[in-house]
C-alpha cells in the first residue's frame, strides 16, 4: 500500500522555535531517509518553499490570470511530503512518527492513503 506522510507547516509555531530546535528538526530528516530507504519502504520525497514564493493560475473566459501569494491565507500550509510503500496503514503510522516533525507541539503528520500515482513513463 501506498501512503503519503504530509508535513504541514505553521510559521507561527516555527518561529517560535528557537534555532537550536529547527536545526535539529531540519537535521532529523536525514536519518530518518536513512530509515525507509534501507527498509525499501521509500518511493520518494519532495520539499516546497514557503508559499509566498507560489502563483496561483486561474482561467477566466479562457485568459490566464496569475496571483502571486498563497492559494489561501491559512496558518498552516503544506510544507512538503515522504511518499512511502509498506504493509500496512499500522506500519504508515509508525514512520510518520519518525518524522521530526511529528515531535514538535502543534505540529503533526497527516498519513493519507494514495489511491492512484503516475509518472511519464506510464
Amino acid at each position: 500500500m501506498k501512503f503519503m506522510l504530509i508535513m504541514h507547516n505553521n510559521p507561527q509555531i516555527w518561529d517560535a522555535l528557537t534555532e537550536e530546535e529547527r536545526n535539529e528538526v531540519m537535521s532529523g530528516h536525514g536519518p530518518f531517509m536513512e530509515t525507509i530507504k534501507k527498509s525499501g519502504e521509500m518511493i520518494g520525497t519532495t520539499a516546497l518553499a514557503d508559499p509566498s514564493q507560489s502563483a496561483v493560475v486561474r482561467v477566466r473566459g479562457g485568459v490566464p490570470a496569475v496571483t502571486d501569494g498563497p492559494y489561501l491565507e491559512a496558518k498552516e500550509y503544506l510544507g512538503g511530503y515522504y511518499l512511502v510503500e509498506c504493509d500496512s496503514r499500522e506500519r504508515a503510522l509508525e514512520l510518520a512518527a519518525l518524522i521530526p516533525d511529528a515531535g514538535v507541539e502543534g505540529l503533526g503528520i497527516e498519513v493519507r492513503p494514495v489511491l492512484f500515482a503516475g509518472t511519464a513513463d506510464d
